[in-house]
This record gives structure tokens, sequence and C-alpha cells, in this order.
């Protein structure tokens, strides 16, 4: 009878084996996922990019046969939270999301406690274009290695976009703007943290006044944060009742700031896409006289991941949209100012010639920098960081309504 049980519970344990895709087996895994849904978790606070996850599940479907449906989030945390609760209700399959676009804090939240399925992305067909040398923010979110459990579908590097009828000259230390702000109150503002341009612009700030910017590399709690934030915290201080509102109120997001731009209530704005300026005015959202710029001292630049949760209930599906994102068709039709504008993960020199030419074709934004004119790229802290200067700032000047 026991002989009977174990060989029964082995023979159930090797059919559960079986039942998560492989994704060494990519013909296998695209014959799963056709007739899938993927529910794919992402920010939904922008028309432009839902514009273009509209298009991908448009392609992914005429290819594959799988059907994208885009949860809308205001906040990643909420795609994380159900996923844990699900694991802490014993459901562990057949989650209700399947792909999460997820970066920092979030990402490590879900590695630390084994919500995360993989690794697979090394294994797709499009990884073999991904540009690992040039751009190792590919395989290294906010410091934490994504030890192919997530796949980078973008390159983002943080600029600063103002409107050339209004300022001559922009100020490019944190120090000018601060001068710049006092001298102009009410002219410039940021998204309220937890936003994560918001809590950008925080960490945009501190690396500029931090004594030793290498602490930043390394959890919070092993560093004095007393002494590495004091001059940060005495520059915000400064700044804020000179932002919009006198920093009672802030844009929740980035199209609220672009609309503040657009209204000439603001004369310069933070971005996390070197081609929102160009993207906004081929739109209509801004006026042609807004032109971008970068700190002298470089700019926080990272990728942007989605990942699939150990519980996904379409993970072929997931695995196959994941793929088309990074292949060169869709990276370039993101890539386009005109579409959305946000930088390729691809090495455009790995490609053939008739996928080079998608890039090729491409052309820069009026207000969009060439890449020679962005500066250097400056490496995002640990995502312990993000997470106590949210909390600290929130204490200091409250959430704002």
């Amino acid at each position: 009878m026991r002989t009977l049980l174990a060989a029964t519970l082995a023979t159930f344990a090797a059919i559960s084996a079986q039942a998560e895709p492989d994704p060494s087996n990519w013909d296998a895994v695209t014959e799963e996922a056709r007739g899938q849904t993927v529910y794919w978790n992402a920010w939904g606070g922008s028309d432009t990019i839902n514009s273009f996850i509209a298009w991908i599940g448009n392609r992914v479907q005429e290819d594959y046969g799988v059907t994208l449906e885009h949860v809308k989030l205001s906040d990643t945390a909420d795609a994380v939270s159900r996923v844990l609760a699900e694991k802490t209700a014993g459901k562990d399959e057949g989650g209700a999301v399947d792909l999460i676009w997820i970066n920092g804090e979030n990402f490590a939240a879900m590695k630390r406690q084994n919500l995360l399925f993989g690794p697979w992305v090394e294994q797709t067909p499009s990884w073999a274009n991904v540009d690992v040398a040039g751009k190792p923010a590919v395989i290294s979110d906010f410091t934490v290695p994504t030890d192919g459990l997530e796949a980078p579908w973008g390159m983002a590097q943080v600029v600063f976009y103002y409107d050339t009828a209004r300022i001559e000259n922009p100020p490019t230390t944190m120090a000018e703007l601060a001068d710049y702000a006092a001298a102009n109150p009410g002219r410039f503002t940021y998204p309220q943290p937890p936003n994560f341009l918001g809590s950008t612009f925080l960490k945009q700030a501190l690396i500029e006044f931090v004594p030793d910017a290498s602490v930043l590399q390394a959890p919070v709690d092993e560093a004095d944060y007393e002494a590495a934030t004091a001059e940060f915290w005495t520059f915000l201080d400064g700044l804020t009742p000179s932002l919009w509102r006198s920093g009672r109120a802030y844009p929740q997001n980035e199209s609220r700031q672009i609309q503040l731009m657009a209204d000439g209530e603001i004369d310069l704005a933070i971005s996390f896409n070197p081609n929102e300026a160009s993207n906004a005015i081929a739109n209509g959202q801004l006026q042609n006289t807004v032109r971008s710029f970068v700190m002298d001292a470089g700019s926080i630049g990272n990728a942007s991941f989605v990942a699939i949760p150990y519980n996904a209930n379409a993970k072929a599906g997931a695995m196959v949209l994941a793929n088309f994102i990074m292949a060169p068709e869709a990276q370039a039709m993101m890539q386009d100012p005109e579409v959305w504008g946000l930088g390729t993960v691809l090495d455009i020199a790995k490609l053939s010639g008739e996928d080079r030419a998608r890039f090729d074709a491409l052309e820069l934004g009026i207000a969009t920098l060439p890449p020679e004119e962005l500066g250097n790229t400056l490496s995002e802290p640990h995502p312990s960081w993000m997470v106590k200067l949210e909390e600290d700032w929130t204490d200091r000047y409250g959430v704002a309504q």
C-alpha cells in the first residue's frame, strides 16, 4: 500500500513539474501560449504608453494567438500585494496576475519572498540581441541582480525639460535649481512621492549632495543615513516653499506635470524619458518651444522590466509577450518619439540589416537630446534608499492632495 501511495505521489509530482512551461523549449512555450489570456499589470497613467501596450496586444494576438488584457495600475505595489495575498492564502497556481511592469523595491521584495517564476529570460529568443555589455542595467535592477527573473524592455534616463519662451538658460545643478525656484516662486514642481518620477527626483538630488555616492549602492541601514542626507534635506527644505502652490500640493503623475507645463503654470519639469518632451510636442500636448537638458553631474539611468509571478495562470503567454516586447519590431516602435520614445535595450550592431533599418529610420524629436549629449549615466541607489526617502519625505512635507 505504501509502495502504491509513493508511486502515486511521485507520478503526481512529475505531472505537476511538467505543468510548468520550459523556456528552453520555445516551440512548446509558443504552442502552450496560443489561446491564453495574459493579464499584464502595468502602470496606466499615460495615454501614450497605454496606446503602445494596446498595439503590443494586437501584434501578439495576430502572431501568437495570445490575448493581452492591460490591468491599469496607479501603483505597482498593488499587483505585488495581490500576489503576496494569494501566496498567503495558498493560491499557488491560477493567480490573477500574469505579468507585471516592475522595478526597484517591488522587484527586490518579490525576489526576496520567492514570488517570481523563473529563471526564464535568458532562454527567450530575443535575449540574444539584448545589449548586456553596453547596458549593464538590463541585468541589475537598482543594484539587485535580475538572475533571469525579469525581462528588460526599455531604457530610461533622467532629463529635465523647459520652455525656451520663458527660460533662456535653465539651471543645470540642484543648487542652481533652488536659486531659480527662489527667484521664480511657483514655477517648478515634481510629482508627489511615492510616484516613481517624484521619488526619482529625490534620488537625483540626493546623488548630487551626498558626500560619498558609493554608500548609495549598499542597503541604507549600512550607511550613516543622517550624514549622507544632511545636505540633501537642507536643499529640499529651502526648495519646497518656492515650489508650485508653495509645496502644499504636487502633481500626482507625469501626465499632470505635462499639463501644468502646457497651461503655463510651470516653466521646467523632470522626466525619466529623454524623448518625453518631443513625444508631447508631437501629440499636441506641449508647445514646440519646449526643449530638454540634463544636469552637469549626469543623471540617473535604468531599465524597465517585466516579471512573471510564481503562480501566474498564463506563464507561457507571459513569456511570449515579454519576448515580443524585446524583439526589434516592438523595440523600434517603442523608440519612435511619435509613439513613446523610450530607449531600446538592444545592441543595434547585433541586428540584421532589415532590423537595423527600423532604428535608422527613426528621427529624433525636436526636443530630444542626441545620445552624446545625455551626459554621464548615474547608477540607481539600492532600493532601500528609495523606500527610506519616500517615508522621510512624507513625514517632513505631508501627503498633499
